[in-house]
């Protein structure tokens, strides 16, 4: 039986956001809804979560305590944009989003995703503007991106100069590149202290490598993936030598198309600098524990329940978190496939499909909210129904019958 009270019942709401249509506020709080029209007594938490995709900056906004700041930058294809990021309410740290300007979300569907030239430098620029608020701690997310640059137009926004047979400076996966140069890093750098929430281990090159894994979901073709590779490879030599550090084997390095191990080489020149599973950073940033405490239940979810599901994605460490707080957690999907079952119950927690017929992504991503309020309902009238039963057999027993 769940709980200690069938009257009222302690329940945290921490899911993920269900990409394409619903951010993780929005699915908590529909969440929510479908509950509270089951169990209306019941004390709702909402603690939305992310994973350091997309969706992280509106996650940890949601607990308070931080203010939106917004400023210039560039999307993948150099168009100009206003990106955000969050600045904490003592202006002492800020929270960015590599997808804020770099995601494939910047890229609308039917648009070519150029993934042998799409560059970070959105993102670069929106580090500087953290730097010039004064800022000298950063939490930045990298997933979701739409670049396979090695982080070269990050740090070409940060001071670092590329040299190319075709002459000037040149940002970005350029086929020639002769020299990389860091002599004009920004200075600020060295008092830098960077945390990047990244829920991968791939590193930088070979077969589980950033292009090799990924390249294909930003719009690359086979040719495009070897091309890429092969560019990296070069790069990572030409950084790592003016450098004088080797990262490209660092597991993680391969994140957000090797944004991290572009990072990671100026490591040296930072006052630290760290890779950290992004699930976990941001249920630190949202007090997630502390939210959790005396929870009879918890409900994580994502948009798909899958084999990525088990590679520390938000809904496996959340039930990873309620299982050793001995508190039972059941997980929410869009889509619900055996591979993330098993994963999930290999913690003891239960995955739910939202979908109740079927139908197309296209209708149940259009329907979104409403099927996730309905998920939530049904949950609810389960829980009650287990508690009633629960009761019963506990009133048979105390009352000397046995119950096989």
């Amino acid at each position: 039986m769940i709980g200690r009270r069938r009257d009222r019942l302690r329940i945290l709401i921490a899911p993920d956001s269900f990409k394409g249509s619903l951010s993780s506020v929005e699915v908590a709080r529909a969440l929510a809804k479908g509950w509270s029209r089951a169990r209306p007594a019941d004390e709702l938490i909402l603690a939305p979560l992310a994973d350091g995709g997309e969706g992280t900056l509106a996650a940890i906004a949601e607990t308070g305590g931080w203010e939106w700041q917004e400023c210039p930058a560039h999307d993948p294809l150099g168009r100009p944009l206003t990106a955000h990021w969050l600045l904490s309410a003592d202006g002492q740290r800020a929270a960015v989003e590599l997808a804020e300007a770099s995601g494939l979300s910047r890229l609308p569907d039917g648009e070519p995703r150029s993934p042998l030239t799409a560059t970070t430098e959105g993102t670069g620029e929106v580090l500087q503007a953290v730097l010039a608020a004064g800022v000298r701690h950063i939490l930045m997310g990298v997933g979701g991106s739409a670049t396979t640059d090695g982080g070269s137009g990050l740090l070409h926004a940060l001071g670092v100069w590329y040299r190319g047979g075709s002459g000037g400076n040149l940002p970005g996966p350029i086929p020639d590149l002769e020299a990389v140069d860091l002599a004009a890093l920004d200075p600020r750098l060295h008092e830098l202290e960077m945390r990047i929430a990244c829920d991968v281990t791939n590193p930088l090159l070979g077969e589980q490598g950033a292009a090799a894994v990924y390249a294909f979901q930003k719009g690359a073709w086979p040719e495009d993936v070897a091309a890429l590779e092969a560019w990296l490879a070069h790069y990572a030599d030409l950084l790592e030598d003016a450098a004088g550090t080797r990262a490209r084997d660092i597991p993680g390095s391969g994140a957000a198309g090797g944004t991290s191990f572009g990072l990671l080489c100026l490591a040296p020149r930072m006052r630290s600098l760290e890779l950290v599973p992004g699930i976990d950073v941001v249920m630190q940033e949202t007090g997630f524990d502390e939210r959790m405490a005396g929870a009879d239940l918890v409900i994580t979810g994502e948009g798909r329940i899958d084999d990525q599901t088990a590679y520390g994605k938000t809904a496996l460490g959340v039930a990873r978190r309620a299982a050793a707080s001995g508190v039972p957690c059941l997980a929410v999907g869009g889509g619900v496939l055996s591979e993330g079952v098993a994963a999930l119950a290999a913690v003891g927690a239960l995955a739910v499909s939202v979908l109740d017929r079927p139908m197309t992504l296209e209708d149940a991503m259009s329907k979104a909210a409403p099927l996730v309020a309905t998920a939530g309902e049904r949950l609810a009238r389960l829980v009650e129904l287990g508690t009633v039963v629960g009761e019963r057999r506990s009133a048979r027993l105390g009352a000397g019958e046995t119950v096989a």
